[in-house]
């Protein structure tokens, strides 16, 4: 999960995923969301996205990746080796589901 404000990320929190298959999809494991949502609505960070990483190196968000990403305005991230780099992290593709757009 990603935590910050609309114009940064300030802190970022790695959560099981719990998918039944977790090399093709990704789900965060439902008590760490819900944790993170009751925090958020008691005054803690607030999560502005999330993110999942791509083993096998590449960052183009896949199909799934698409479909997943819903309509709440929350940024998609997509980690993946070799990827550009933006604060030391292999980030290579994002995604505001507002937008649908990929970059």
């Amino acid at each position: 999960m990603l935590f910050g404000a609309p114009d940064r990320i300030t802190d970022w929190q790695a959560v099981e995923n719990v998918a039944e298959e977790p090399e093709r999809r990704f789900e965060i494991e439902p008590g760490a969301l819900f944790a993170a949502l009751r925090a958020e609505r008691a005054g803690g960070p607030k999560i502005v996205g999330y993110w999942h990483s791509h083993p096998s190196g590449d960052a183009t968000p896949s199909v799934t990746d698409a479909a997943m990403a819903q309509p709440d305005g929350k940024l998609w991230l997509i980690v993946a080796q070799g990827a550009r780099r933006y604060g030391g992290q292999g980030i290579g593709a994002r995604c505001t589901a507002a937008s649908r757009r990929w970059s």
